[in-house]
């Protein structure tokens, strides 16, 4: 037989290896996936610097695979194949940052004797301002908590729903260690998280939950409204500290952001 139809045959076998063991992560099939896996895989971790071999891969890869079945993560390319190994591209974006926070992650996957031998799986941080094209990148270090990406954006989807649900902002007395507790997670990664991978500090994050809740309650606040007591029913317990968030997040003093509105509003009765 050619060779050029040797590689063909390997390529396309590589393939179909690769597409079960992305249907076996996508359908939740823990045992499926492990059964892809060859005796002596090593699964390679480049963001926490580790490696894993077979009889450390079923609980790293318990805790990566989706929740939800209909999960999905977001490709930015097509699986590209090259004889043995396979190319995947794809995103993981974690809401609570200032900006746009996300995982850009690569996988070269690599197939012997009809299973998967290597993997090697990089992922980068990258870091978009709003209403900027540019970004940066950044790799903090993970490893010490034994965080993959996949992991922390778990961790990130979690902490917001509990805020959005929850409403624990609203307590002034809302600290660390009562999010970590009701989470599920420990201390150090929800302030990993915070600090390391969504660059923000807890109370700025618990600011700015509590400066949306003012916000949305302003919307519908009957004028003229009480600004001040408004920002103490969201869970702010210094006026200073209220004031320089507003400012931050919106632009404008308090008095200026209601004046805003109430222009906003007339403009719209008179239509």
């Amino acid at each position: 037989m050619p060779v050029h139809d040797d590689g063909l045959l390997q390529t396309q076998a590589t393939g179909e290896t690769v597409l079960r063991y992305h249907l076996c992560w996508k359908h939740r099939d823990l045992d499926g996936v492990m059964a892809l896996y060859h005796p002596d895989v090593q699964y390679h971790d480049f963001f926490q610097n580790r490696v894993f071999g077979l009889g450390e891969l079923r609980e790293y890869v318990r805790s990566s695979m989706p929740r939800e079945a209909d999960e999905a993560l977001e490709h930015s390319d097509r699986i590209r194949l090259d004889g043995d190994t396979a190319f995947i591209q794809y995103r993981m974006t974690l809401r609570g940052g200032e900006g746009l926070v996300s995982f850009r992650a690569s996988e070269a996957i690599t197939v012997r004797d009809g299973l998967i031998w290597r993997v090697n799986e990089y992922a980068s941080l990258v870091y978009e301002q709003v209403g900027s094209s540019s970004s940066a990148s950044a790799r903090p270090a993970a490893s010490r908590l034994g965080l993959s990406p996949r992991q922390l954006s778990f961790i990130a989807e979690d902490l917001q729903q509990y805020f959005e649900r929850q409403q624990p902002y609203l307590d002034p007395e809302l600290d660390l260690q009562r999010v970590a507790k009701e989470c599920g997670y420990s201390r150090n990664q929800i302030s990993y998280l915070l600090n390391q991978v969504l660059g923000q500090s807890f109370y700025r994050y618990v600011n700015q939950a509590r400066l949306r809740h003012l916000l949305a309650a302003l919307e519908d606040a009957p004028a003229p409204a009480r600004v001040d007591e408004l920002a103490f029913a969201a869970g702010f317990n210094s006026l200073s500290a209220f004031y320089k968030c507003f400012r931050q997040h919106t632009g404008m003093s308090p008095k200026a952001y209601t004046q805003h509105i109430s222009l906003r509003a007339r403009a719209q009765d008179s239509h």
